[in-house]
């Protein structure tokens, strides 16, 4: 070995040590100090507001650690305290179509339907008094003993009766770009409200978790509702960036199932988009588990039956665990009755599956099964089918025709009732008639499957035959709803109201003559559907104050805009209920009320 060689040896073994040594140092430091590294803990949401009674309130909040302790502090000096029960939610997904973490060029943050860990937090606040406004905030401890807390709001019970109040009547926010500044102008028009009535389509895909929580484009459900959203709307000469409002944070929301909250076939394969538009009615879904019974259940258990049902048909599973509501009638949480101040609320589980109108042949549609699927009808969608029968006998509809009867309902002041299909509207929606498909199957000579079609008898809309007369001879005052993106408003003969608030984040169009726009309607049909105005034969009301005109300078009695979003108040001190556009292409112009009218209190029919 030469010198030289020798030296080099020497060399890499002290580089060999010094390196060694340098790494367990790292380690030693890093273990020292770890604690001082882990990120503080947060908050997925604020807390908000649930199920008010006489004397007490919920509070609702997420985060995603179990974590060891979470409270509510209120009263004066946050002196009393409210331990909150912790459950992790079961469906809460995300998949490659989520826009939630670090995207980046090498892939999606989830490659695949993905499980996500939230955990949902309520604390029963008791012991309160009428009219009475406590400050409150959250506390969560992690496993690890960090601490989180929010910041402060007012919370109180259930409002006893003739408490003036203003109640926000919103629908389909659905992620949409207008939501957030929708809801910011609500506040600065109005101030805080004392509830939200929100007639479904809360999100777009139910259970995918960043719809509701914490989506890239910066306007989810909760943030929008909360004033942590950051969304910018592109106006005339600049961006605009809106926040939403802190509204449910003191002021309880009461909501309703639409189509989107609705989740069709469950799978860890497919993405959650395909699950969405993958719903098959129960009875279909009870036919198929006949065939395969056996297998599947060997031991005949009827939970495990119910399960794959579920499973196998559509669920409603993420809408019930995030929101309490009341839970007494047969549907649990998907339909109930409340009071609120002057009000009588029945929110109604009435929606069905929303397919395409296209006859192509690749249409899974509202009214025809695609060419490819049609001889395996384990691919068929069955038609635009109800989730909830409301049909007379059904439970929901004998439930109703009961808490119609009650003396809750009847000696309220306003009596509303709310669902997210429309009965009366110009827009695109209500086509065609809410009643379960009639499924034709059309043959060629030797006997292969030619064509499965769906007809919908006009006749046998379960909301004009049935629900409708019930609702007018029990003296309702107003019927909200949503579904069509769409503001406009109708009067039955009777003087009951029709309301459809929805044109929240986007619009469908409205299907007038004066708009010149016709539905897209199946030709050669037994039904002839309504191509234009509304299908079931009622007029439009023309706003009472500053209606919108067309270019011919003729006024409209809709608002359906990309550009102008809408918001309605019922003032329950005035009986009104006042309707707001915003125009976001001019982001310093006013808020403009252009309509109101009065929620009367109606005598009911003989």
């Amino acid at each position: 070995m030469t010198l030289a060689n020798y030296s080099n040896g020497r060399v890499i073994l002290v580089a060999i040590v010094f390196l060694t040594l340098l790494a367990y140092g790292l380690l030693l430091l890093r273990l020292l100090f770890q604690p001082f590294f882990v990120p503080a803990p947060t908050l997925l949401t604020d807390p908000f507001l649930q199920l008010p009674t006489e004397t007490s309130v919920r509070v609702v909040w997420f985060t995603e650690f179990a974590g060891s302790r979470h409270a509510v502090e209120y009263g004066e000096n946050l002196k009393q305290t409210a331990i909150a029960a912790t459950a992790q939610l079961s469906h809460v997904r995300e998949d490659p179509q989520s826009k939630v973490g670090e995207q980046t060029t090498e892939g999606q943050v989830y490659p695949k339907p993905t499980l996500r860990n939230i955990w949902r937090h309520e604390a029963e606040v008791t012991g309160l008094a009428a009219n009475v406004r406590l400050p409150y905030r959250i506390t969560s401890i992690r496993e690890d003993g960090k601490t989180v807390s929010s910041d402060r709001f007012t919370l109180s019970p259930r409002p006893p009766a003739s408490t003036p109040l203003k109640i926000l009547l919103t629908s389909d926010h659905q992620l949409k770009p207008m939501t957030p500044a929708n809801l910011q102008k609500v506040v600065e028009t109005i101030g805080q409200v004392d509830a939200v009535f929100l007639a479904g389509d809360l999100v777009d895909i139910p259970d995918r978790a960043s719809e509701w929580f914490d989506d890239n484009g910066g306007n989810a459900f909760f943030p929008c509702l909360q004033g942590r959203a950051t969304y910018e709307l592109e106006s005339e000469s600049s961006k605009t960036q809106y926040t939403g409002a802190a509204l449910i944070q003191s002021a309880p929301l009461f909501p309703s199932v639409g189509n989107h909250e609705v989740m069709g076939r469950f799978s860890m394969d497919k993405g959650l988009n395909e699950q969405f538009n993958d719903p098959i009615p129960r009875q279909i879904a009870e036919q198929f588990y006949a065939q395969l019974a056996s297998a599947i259940n060997p031991n005949n258990d009827p939970a495990v039956q119910q399960e794959w049902v579920k499973n196998n048909s559509f669920n409603t599973d993420t809408y019930e665990e995030l929101f309490t509501v009341p839970s007494e009638s047969p549907g649990g949480k998907k339909y109930y009755a409340i009071s609120f101040g002057d009000v009588r609320l029945i929110s109604l589980f009435v929606t069905n599956i929303w397919r395409v109108p296209s006859l192509n042949a690749g249409a899974k549609g509202r009214f025809r099964e695609r060419d490819e699927d049609l001889t395996d009808p384990t691919k068929w969608g069955y038609g635009q089918h109800i989730f909830e029968s409301i049909a007379p006998g059904s439970q929901q509809y004998e439930w109703l025709r009961a808490e119609l009867a009650r003396p809750e309902f009847q000696q309220a002041k306003y009596k509303i009732v709310m669902f997210h299909h429309p009965p009366h509207s110009l827009g695109d929606n209500i086509v065609p008639a809410y009643t379960d498909p009639v499924q034709a199957i059309d043959y060629f000579a030797d006997g292969q499957i030619k064509a499965v079609r769906y007809e919908y008898p006009i006749g046998a809309d379960y909301l004009i035959r049935d629900v409708m007369p019930l609702l007018e001879s029990a003296g309702v005052n107003l019927v909200f709803y949503g579904h069509s993106h769409i503001w406009n408003r109708f009067v039955s003969s009777t003087g009951m109201h029709f309301l459809e608030t929805s044109n929240v984040g986007n619009t469908y169009g409205a299907y007038t003559f004066t708009a010149n726009k016709r539905r897209q309607i199946p030709i050669g049909f037994g039904e002839t559907y309504a191509a234009m105005g509304d299908p079931n034969g009622l007029d439009p009301v023309m706003p009472s104050i500053n209606p919108l005109v067309n270019e011919a300078g003729q006024p409209q009695p809709f608002i359906t805009s990309d550009e102008i979003t809408v918001f309605s108040i019922l003032d329950t001190e005035t009986g009104t209920i006042s309707s707001y556009r915003f125009d976001t292409r001019k982001p310093d112009s006013s808020v403009i009320k252009f309509d109101e009218f009065q929620v009367n209190a109606r005598i009911p029919l003989p």
